[in-house]
This record gives structure tokens, C-alpha cells and sequence, in this order.
């Protein structure tokens, strides 16, 4: 995750060459602490380490149990804690009780999209007492930026406690999609300023997966909400699993069990090329499955015929 946050950006406004950002962070001293068990005070190293905590009962691993089912009493805090760690050490946060940044421009947009929202009541919604604590704090910013970036990557699309709002209902936008409207100056802050579009980072998917791992949008799979924006996967383990592929250009690593990729169409649909065991499978049909790659898998399957590799 922290190398997706700091992985260039090429053409964007403030992310082309994020160097900066990790020299920064790296000026600054700064710490990210994994920690066991929970955020409940009871691990004592959370009180004694001047840094960034993330605990593990808040991290899912793609094809977990956690992952899976999407469960928000492990809701997966990984993309708001380390995404605080890059904000607070490397972009810079301004006012008072902050460390020197790398990208004061962006965190005057940053600024100004909070404030807006805190002002027009699209994020801290029946948060009173919290807001106050994050005004004292001067963590406003930091906060409204995590919930922006927890919609635009998914992470609440399969929360089922409201139906419209994103991080615990607080935030007036639930999913990518309803951040033009909802929240158009946050919005404005994913697009092509710093954050990449989808997720760069290769996802190991656990080796417990005996299934169907989905990175296409699916109504009954509560986690591709999320898994959506990943378009790199690696398989562990030795489970027989499939792998339904997305619109963007996906590379995908099979396990040693047999593998199987699944395609949206038919096979004449499609470009299959084979060479030093690596497989491309290009699809000819515009913004449906795009161009993959794929190493150490087995079987194709397609909407008339599965073939074998």
C-alpha cells in the first residue's frame, strides 16, 4: 500500500515524480508501526512508538475471510493509516503541530475541499464532538482525505448501514461514482492530481482462496467493490482457483494448483498468444476484458468454450 501511495504518477499535477514525497518522509523521521491485536489501548507499544500505528485486526489480505465477506469489524484501515503516514510526513499538512511537507500545493487543494465539505455538511455528518477533537488536533484535512480515499477505491461500496454514505455514514459519498456529485471538489482531488486510478500494488492473494476471485464488479460479491481497481493479481497456495478478469490491462500469476482465467465473451473475441510460457489474451472487443497477461495458468475460459493451455 505505501508503494502504491508513492509509486509516480506520470502526467499527473503532484505525483509525476514522488521522490520528493519519500525524501521528505525520510527528512522527517517517519515511523510506520505494525502492531498487533486492535486499536483498544491494550497494546502498549501503540503508546510508547512516535508514529504512524496500524494494527493488524484492521488489515484484510485479498481472498481472506475478511476480504471476502467484507467485514467491517475488520474493516480494512490499511488504505487510511498508511495513507495518514504519507499525508502527515511527506505531503505536509499546514498549520500548527505539523512536520515541513513536499507538496504545499496540494494540500491547499486538500484544505480547501475539506473546508468545503465540513461547510455544506458532505463529511464529519452528525460528527460534532469529533470535529471539534480533529480541529484541536489540526487533523481535519487528514481525516476528510481519508474518507475521500476510501470511496474513490471501494472500501465502502458493500457497507450495508447506509445506503448512500461512505466511512461509518459520515461521508456524503459512498462509492467512486457518486463523487462527481456528491463531492465534486473531492473528486477533483483523485483526479489526475496524485492518486493513481486503480491500485499498482501486485495483490498476493491468499492461499486459503478455494474458489472464484472476482476483479470485475459483481453485486453478489460484496468485495469487488473493491477488488475492481486492482488490476495485478499473484495467486498463493495450491488450491484450485479462477480468476474473473476486468477492463483494464491485468496481469495475473497463477499458483500451483490449476488455474483458470474467465473471460466476459466469446473466444473468436479475442487475441491468444503464447510465447516462453507466458500467455496474452487481448480482447478485441472495446473496454470490456482488455489486454491480459498471464503466467502459470492453465485454462482459458471464455463464454462458448474453456481452452486448455
Amino acid at each position: 500500500m505505501l508503494e502504491h501511495y508513492l509509486k509516480d504518477y506520470s502526467g499527473s499535477q503532484y505525483g509525476t515524480d514522488k521522490s520528493t514525497i519519500a525524501n521528505k518522509m525520510a527528512e522527517n523521521n517517519a515511523i510506520l508501526c505494525l502492531l498487533n491485536g486492535q486499536d483498544d489501548g491494550s497494546n502498549p507499544v501503540g503508546n510508547q512508538v512516535n508514529g504512524q500505528p496500524l494494527y493488524q485486526n484492521e488489515i484484510q489480505v485479498e481472498g481472506g475471510s475478511w476480504y471476502m465477506s467484507q467485514n467491517y469489524e475488520h474493516r480494512d484501515a490499511s488504505f487510511e493509516e498508511i495513507l495518514h503516514f504519507v499525508h502527515d510526513n511527506g505531503i505536509g499538512v499546514d498549520g500548527p503541530n505539523t512536520l515541513p511537507g513536499a507538496a504545499p500545493g496540494f494540500q491547499s487543494e486538500i484544505r480547501a475541499a475539506q473546508q468545503n465539505a465540513l461547510s455544506n455538511n458532505l463529511w464529519g455528518i452528525g460528527q460534532s464532538e469529533w470535529i471539534n477533537e480533529l480541529t484541536t488536533e489540526n487533523s481535519l484535512s487528514q481525516e476528510y482525505l481519508a474518507s475521500v480515499v476510501d470511496s474513490y477505491y471501494g472500501l465502502w461500496g458493500a457497507f450495508t448501514e447506509s445506503a448512500t454514505n461512505g466511512m461509518w455514514g459520515f461521508y456524503v459519498a459512498k462509492t467512486r461514482e457518486d463523487m462527481p456529485t456528491d463531492d465534486p471538489m473531492g473528486y477533483a482531488l483523485m483526479n489526475n492530481k496524485f492518486f493513481h486510478p486503480y491500485l499498482t500494488y501486485n495483490a498476493r492473494i491468499d492461499s486459503m482462496l478455494n474458489g472464484n476471485f472476482s476483479l470485475k464488479i459483481n453485486a453478489s460479491k460484496p468485495y469487488t467493490h473493491h477488488s475492481r481497481y486492482l488490476k495485478d493479481i499473484t495467486l498463493l497456495g495450491s488450491n484450485n482457483n479462477t480468476v474473473t478478469v476486468n477492463e483494464l490491462d491485468n496481469n495475473i500469476t497463477g499458483n500451483s494448483g490449476t488455474n483458470t482465467v474467465i473471460f466476459s465473451g466469446i473466444s473468436t473475441e479475442y487475441s491468444i498468444a503464447t510465447n516462453n510460457g507466458v500467455t496474452t489474451v487481448t480482447d478485441n472487443v472495446a473496454d470490456r476484458d482488455g489486454l491480459n497477461t498471464l503466467y502459470a495458468v492453465e485454462k482459458l475460459q471464455f463464454t462458448d468454450t474453456t481452452i486448455d493451455l
